[in-house]
C-alpha cells in the first residue's frame, strides 16, 4: 500500500503540466507585447510621466504633512 502511495506522488499530472507550460508561454508573450508597446509609444509615455510629475509631488506633500501632523 505505501508503494501505490510513493508511485503516484511521483507521477506527472499531465493536466497541470500543461496548464503551468500554458501559463509561461501566455507571460511571455504579454511581456513581449509590454516590450514593444514602450518602444511603439516611447515620447507618449514619457509625456504622461511628466504630466503625471506634478500630482505625485503634490501627493507626497500632502502624505508628509499628514506624517508631520502626528
Amino acid at each position: 500500500m505505501a508503494e501505490e502511495v510513493k508511485k503516484e506522488e511521483k507521477r506527472c499530472d499531465i493536466k497541470k503540466a500543461f496548464s503551468t507550460f500554458l501559463k509561461v508561454v501566455l507571460g511571455l508573450v504579454f511581456l513581449g507585447l509590454g516590450a514593444m508597446a514602450i518602444l511603439k509609444w516611447w515620447k507618449l509615455l514619457l509625456m504622461i510621466i511628466k504630466g503625471c510629475i506634478g500630482l505625485f509631488l503634490i501627493l507626497a506633500g500632502v502624505i508628509t504633512l499628514a506624517i508631520a501632523k502626528e
